[in-house]
């Protein structure tokens, strides 16, 4: 924290130690502003970085409960495709390969979807500016999503039919799910799926489709401007302003025992430095935290890791298929203890 905040900090020593110096050696006492309008500015700023950190946190949680959810339906849609496959209601008896390979082409093109879903996520919006700034930047910190296309993550799960047609379209993970519920309509009229059966796809289907459009939702309508923005401002109108309270109020302090400890006394208003600091950095510091948590997919070391979710899916339903460790790809790995 101290480390990813520190250009910050730095920042503030230089403006209360410039503050102090002109306060001391320039006989500036007049300099000065009393602490009831700026308490009651750091009131109102307090509220509302609160209000913004309580909103962040309701994105990020929301954003990991829609995730789990993918996680539990994934699995449930695993299952269902491997046991609801059978040539028990078939007018044409399929060999056990052919029913193997609808199995795999359907979890694979469900593999395919979350990629789609995951990189549709990953995609930068306007507002989502936290990746930019320098702390974020030194490490060297990119999700999985920003180091290939979605074309080159998706040909190892599609036919090339399939892959030509979903990338024509706008919003490829909905096409993925086309795809997949005429497929199974395809496969029920062909008898090998029981209507009964047919019907719980379809209701997976569905929820994948609710899922998808909760998380869609997220990434596409940001934390309001006028609270970010103008919370930012605040913050910033506080810290700024803060110094021209708290420097002459160390001042006055030293003031009452320059008699006594002279020495200290007249050099009292230099701990003011310190005291300053700290409270600036609370104050940016939350704020920024808030700034943070604001969009949870967009790919920062804070953010919900959709792709190690995603891909730890792809290994659950991969393994239940019979694959190898050798064909499976392995899990993304943590970069500095983060996982993306």
């Amino acid at each position: 924290m101290v480390r990813w905040t520190r250009f910050e900090t730095y920042f503030f020593i230089g403006v209360v130690v410039a503050w102090v110096a002109i306060y001391y050696f320039a006989d500036m006492s007049w300099l000065k502003i009393p602490w009831t309008p700026l308490a009651l500015i750091g009131t109102a700023v307090a509220f509302v970085i609160g209000f913004q950190n309580n909103a962040a946190y309701g994105r990020i949680w929301e954003a990991r409960k829609i995730w789990g959810g993918i996680v539990n339906t994934s699995r449930t849609f695993g299952m269902f495709v491997q046991v609801m496959l059978t040539n028990e209601k078939a007018t044409v008896k399929a060999s056990q390969e052919e029913l193997d390979h609808e199995v795999k082409t359907l979890t694979y093109r469900h593999i395919a979807w979350m990629t789609a879903l995951r990189h549709a996520m990953r995609a930068s919006k306007p507002w989502e500016t936290t990746h930019n700034e320098k702390t974020n930047q030194e490490w060297g910190l990119k999700p999985p999503e920003r180091l290939s296309t979605l074309e080159e993550d998706l040909k190892p799960y599609l036919s090339a039919e399939d892959l030509a047609s979903v990338m024509s379209k706008n919003n490829k993970q909905t096409a993925l799910l086309y795809q997949q519920s005429y497929h199974l309509k395809r496969l029920k009229e062909q008898g090998l799926i029981w209507e009964f059966s047919f019907l719980e796809l379809e209701n997976v289907m569905e929820e994948l489709f609710t899922l998808q459009g909760k998380s869609e939702r997220i990434k596409n309508f940001p934390y309001p401007r006028q609270f970010a923005s103008l919370n930012h401002y605040f913050m910033w109108i506080f810290v700024l302003l803060l110094p021209l309270a708290i420097v002459p109020q160390f001042a006055e302090i030293g003031e009452g025992f320059v008699e006594s400890f002279p020495i200290i006394g007249d050099l009292f208003v230099w701990f003011s430095i310190p005291f300053y600091v700290a409270v600036a950095w609370t104050f940016h510091t939350m704020e920024r935290i808030g700034r943070t948590g604001e969009n949870p997919f967009e790919g920062t070391s804070n953010d919900v890791p959709i792709s190690t979710i995603a891909r730890g899916i792809e290994i659950d339903l991969r393994q239940n298929l019979g694959e190898t460790k050798e064909e499976i790809p392995a899990q993304f790995e943590a970069v500095y203890d983060v996982q993306f």
